[in-house]
């Protein structure tokens, strides 16, 4: 199972993997600045299968611009072939509506790749006592439509303090990441076992299968990484990605 990651700088995507994963994996930033300049991959045993989380840099930050923001998105989905079964976009549990990135989310993603998604809150000590991230959202339209388009699918956990031992199952991170891939699961089941693509993402796996086998039939006795490296070095340069 393939799952990318994205939000923006400081929504907790790296330390959202190490909860997912139950140990520390990804490098975790402390200040406003990424940790995650390109995308990073680790898989690790969850609930009994392979899980492959992506950790991607800030691709929602509202002050990147947009020539950034393209070719790193298609590196990301690209990466990763044959697909990817799943996006979670992560957010924070937060009193102010982050509209700027709700409409990056909206205009990078098509209606077909929201059958893919996710929403996982993060920070979720911010909720109140007692509160439910469903009830959360209840205050929060911009943020409940975005659930919306993801087929009513969210979760919530919080990275610092619903570590193990919590006297309320709802507050706990276990609890969360077991429901998460009950989550992720079902609409794996539901989209049939497909992985998201689109039209450009056709075509640039198109190319990369077209030069892993140029690789193949030039002289050199390279192994199968090495033709599969140097054939998505080749298409990002093709596409003014690299």
């Amino acid at each position: 199972m393939r799952i990318v990651m994205l939000g923006k700088t400081g929504a907790g995507k790296s330390s959202l993997a190490n909860t997912i994963f139950g140990e520390n994996v990804f490098q975790i930033g402390h200040t406003g600045y990424s940790e995650t300049r390109e995308c990073r991959s680790e898989t690790r045993r969850v609930d009994g299968r392979d899980v492959t989380l992506i950790d991607t840099p800030g691709l929602f930050d509202t002050g990147r611009p947009e020539e950034e923001l393209k070719p790193e998105i298609v590196k990301c989905f690209t990466e990763f072939s044959p697909g990817l079964h799943a996006f979670i976009i992560v957010l924070k549990v937060e009193r102010f509506t982050e509209q700027e990135v709700i409409n990056k989310i909206n205009q990078y993603f098509s209606e077909e790749a929201f059958k893919y998604a996710t929403v996982l809150f993060t920070h979720g000590d911010q909720l109140d006592e007692g509160q439910t991230i469903e009830e959360y959202l209840h205050n929060n339209q911009p943020v409940s439509d975005l659930v919306k388009k993801c087929g009513g699918r969210c979760h919530v956990v919080d990275n610092k303090y619903w570590k193990n031992n919590q006297p309320y199952e709802y507050r706990s991170n276990q609890f969360q990441v077991k429901q998460l891939m009950k989550t992720i699961n079902h609409m794996i089941e539901a989209n049939k076992g497909s992985c998201y693509t689109n039209e450009m993402l056709q075509a640039v796996e198109k190319l990369r299968q077209e030069e892993e086998e140029k690789i193949r039939q030039s002289p050199g006795n390279k192994t199968d990484k090495k033709i599969r490296e140097e054939a998505k070095k080749r298409v990002f340069g093709q596409c003014g990605i690299l």
